[in-house]
C-alpha cells in the first residue's frame, strides 16, 4: 500500500505548480483521496479532497478558487493544480487516502490523526 507524491519545488508568489500522487497496492477508486499540508510549526491541515468516483471535490477556504484537485482512476493518479500561489502556501504537501471518513471531515482540526493511508511529503516553497 503506497502513495507517492511528487511535483513540489520553489515558485515565486503568483506562480503555479502541479502536484501528482501515484497510488499502488490498493483499490484507490474505492477511497476518498486528497491532500494535506503542514507548514513549519503548524498542525497538518486538509487542503483538498475528491470523492472516490471523482464526481465531488472539496477545498479548504484558504485555497478555494486557486487550487484544483482531480483524479484519474484508470491510472491510479491524483493531482493538485495550484495557481496564484502565496507565501502562506509554503508547506510540505502530503497525499492521503481514506475509506471511512467523509470528505467534508477532512478539513476538521486534528482529523489527520484518523486518515488511513499517507504518502511521503513533497515540499512546496513560495518565495521571491
Amino acid at each position: 500500500v503506497q502513495l507517492q507524491a511528487s511535483g513540489g519545488g520553489l515558485v515565486q508568489p503568483g506562480g503555479s505548480l502541479r502536484l501528482s500522487c501515484a497510488a499502488s497496492g490498493f483499490r484507490s477508486d474505492s477511497y476518498e483521496i486528497g491532500w494535506f499540508r503542514q507548514a513549519p510549526g503548524k498542525e497538518r491541515e486538509g487542503v483538498a479532497c475528491i470523492s472516490s468516483s471523482g464526481g465531488r471535490t472539496f477545498y479548504a477556504e484558504s485555497v478555494k478558487g486557486r487550487f484544483t484537485i482531480s483524479r484519474d482512476n484508470a491510472k491510479n493518479m491524483l493531482y493538485l493544480e495550484m495557481n496564484s500561489l502565496k507565501p502562506e502556501d509554503t508547506a510540505v504537501y502530503y497525499c492521503a487516502a481514506d475509506q471511512s471518513l467523509h470528505a467534508t471531515s477532512w478539513f476538521s482540526k486534528g482529523v489527520h490523526r484518523y486518515i488511513e493511508i499517507w504518502g511521503q511529503g513533497t515540499l512546496v516553497t513560495v518565495s521571491s
